[in-house]
C-alpha cells in the first residue's frame, strides 16, 4: 500500500517540474550541455565540428600545456589519485602545503588556504567573518557565489547591504551610517559578466576610513593583471594589508582547478578553525596541486603570454567598436580578457551564438538571471593562444550576421 501510494505524488512532482522546464524553454532560458570532444584549448571539437573556442576562461592558454599535465601525472604517481580525506582530518598532504606556501610568496600576503574551487572558497569568507553583529556591503554585479555567501552571512545575523556597481558615493553613505561591530566590502576585482575592473584603490581606502575588511574575488585577474600576473591588487600597486582578503581561482588562467583564499594570518588561522566549506570537504587530489604549482612557475614567466592576450583584446575591440557603431548591439567599457556584446533578447542572442556556432565559432549566449532581463549578451571570452587570424574570422562572422 505505502509504494503504490508513493507514485501519483512521484508523478505530480515530475510534472510540475516539466512545465517549469517548458517556461524556461518558452523564455529562452533552457540550458543544455555540449560535450567537447577535445582538450580546452583554442580549437576544440563539439559534436564533431571544428569550432574556435571563445567560450573558455583558460586566458593564458595553459589548460592543455604539457607541463602541467606532466606535472599532474608525476603528481598521482608520486601522491596518488585522491586525499582521502578532509584537510583537518589525514588529507592534507606535502603538495597542499608547498602550494600554499608558494600561493602566498606569489601574492605577497602572510598565509594562503586552499580550496576545491572557487564557489567553496567564497563560501568560506563572508559567512565566517560576519556573523550577528556584522554588516557586509557588497556590489550589485557580484558573482554568484559571493552573492549566495552574503546570503548566508544573513542567515546569521549579519546585516546585508549591496550598493550600485561602483558606486562609491552610496557605499560610502552606507559605511558612515552603519554601526555594525565588524564591517566587510565585497566585490568582485574584474566582473565576470562585463569585463569591467573595481575600483580598488578607492575601495581599499574606503575601508581604512571605516574600518572595514576588503574581500577581493580575483577569479579573472589572477594571472592576468599585474607584474608577473600576480592579479589585480598587482595591477594597482596594492600591497598585501591586514584588511585585504584576497580570493584567487586556479582553473582560469592558472590552467588547472581549485581556489585560494591570501590574507593575514589570522584571517587564515580563523578559516581554518571556522570555515564550514574548508572543515567538512574533502581535499582536493594532491596531484592537482603539483600541477598548480608548475603553473605558477609558467605564470610567473608569462610575460609573452600576456602581451599576446592584449593585443588580441585591442583587436577585437577594435573590430566591435565599428561594428556597433552601425548595429543595436553595444558594447561595454572592457579592458579584460572578458568582452561582453550586448544583444538584447534572449532568443535573438540564443540565435546568433547558434549561428556562430554553424560558422566554426563557439561564443556562449549569456541569459537572465545571469545577467539583468534585456541584457542577454555573447560573452566573447579571449585567450594568448587565439591567433589575429582568429579575432579577424570571428569578426568577419559577427559583422555578416549583423547585416
Amino acid at each position: 500500500m505505502t509504494g503504490s501510494a508513493a507514485a501519483p505524488v512521484s508523478c505530480t512532482l515530475s510534472a510540475a517540474l516539466r512545465q517549469e522546464l517548458d517556461t524556461l524553454a518558452a523564455a529562452g532560458l533552457h540550458r543544455q550541455h555540449r560535450i567537447l570532444e577535445s582538450p580546452c584549448g583554442r580549437e576544440i571539437q563539439v559534436a564533431g565540428q571544428k569550432l574556435i573556442n571563445f567560450a573558455s576562461n583558460d586566458y593564458l592558454g595553459l589548460a592543455a600545456h604539457p607541463a602541467l599535465a606532466k606535472a599532474l601525472a608525476e603528481g598521482a604517481q608520486r601522491w596518488g589519485a585522491g586525499s582521502g580525506a578532509a584537510h583537518l582530518l589525514s588529507g592534507h598532504l606535502t603538495p597542499h602545503s608547498e602550494l600554499e606556501a608558494a600561493l602566498a610568496d606569489f601574492t605577497g600576503f602572510a598565509r594562503a588556504l586552499t580550496f576545491s574551487s572557487g564557489y567553496l572558497a567564497n563560501l568560506a569568507v563572508t559567512p565566517t567573518l560576519a556573523g550577528r553583529g556584522a554588516a557586509v556591503f557588497a556590489d550589485k554585479l557580484n558573482h554568484a557565489s559571493l552573492i549566495d555567501a552574503m546570503q548566508l552571512a544573513k542567515t546569521q545575523g549579519a546585516h546585508v547591504q549591496r550598493y550600485p556597481h561602483a558606486d562609491l558615493a552610496t557605499l560610502e553613505r552606507l559605511l558612515a551610517d552603519s554601526t555594525a561591530q565588524r564591517k566587510l566590502i565585497v566585490t568582485d576585482s574584474i566582473f565576470s559578466m562585463d569585463g569591467d575592473l573595481a575600483p580598488l584603490p578607492a575601495l581599499l581606502a574606503l575601508a581604512r576610513t571605516y574600518d572595514a575588511f576588503l574581500i577581493v574575488d580575483d577569479a579573472h585577474g589572477f594571472g592576468v593583471l599585474g607584474p608577473q600576473g600576480r592579479g589585480s591588487l598587482a595591477h594597482f600597486a596594492l600591497p598585501a594589508d591586514p584588511r585585504l582578503i584576497l580570493m584567487g581561482t586556479l582553473g582560469k588562467a592558472a590552467g588547472v582547478g581549485g581556489a585560494f583564499v591570501a590574507a593575514s594570518a589570522e584571517v587564515i588561522e580563523t578559516l581554518i578553525c571556522r570555515a564550514r566549506s574548508y572543515i567538512f570537504t574533502t581535499a582536493s587530489p594532491p596531484a592537482i596541486s603539483c600541477a598548480l604549482l608548475a603553473s605558477l612557475r609558467l605564470i610567473e614567466q608569462g610575460d609573452a603570454l600576456r602581451q599576446a592576450l592584449f593585443a588580441r583584446i585591442h583587436q577585437l575591440r577594435l573590430g566591435l567598436q565599428a561594428l556597433t557603431a552601425a548595429s543595436a548591439w553595444r558594447l561595454p567599457a572592457s579592458l579584460s580578457a572578458i568582452q561582453p556584446l550586448i544583444i538584447g533578447p534572449n532568443e535573438a542572442c540564443l540565435q546568433l551564438a547558434n549561428a556562430l556556432m554553424e560558422k566554426g565559432f563557439w561564443v556562449p549566449a549569456i541569459r537572465p538571471p545571469t545577467v539583468p532581463q534585456g541584457s542577454a549578451r555573447l560573452r566573447i571570452s579571449l585567450s594568448a593562444a587565439h591567433t589575429p587570424a582568429d579575432i579577424d574570422g570571428l569578426l568577419a562572422a559577427l559583422q555578416a550576421l549583423a547585416n
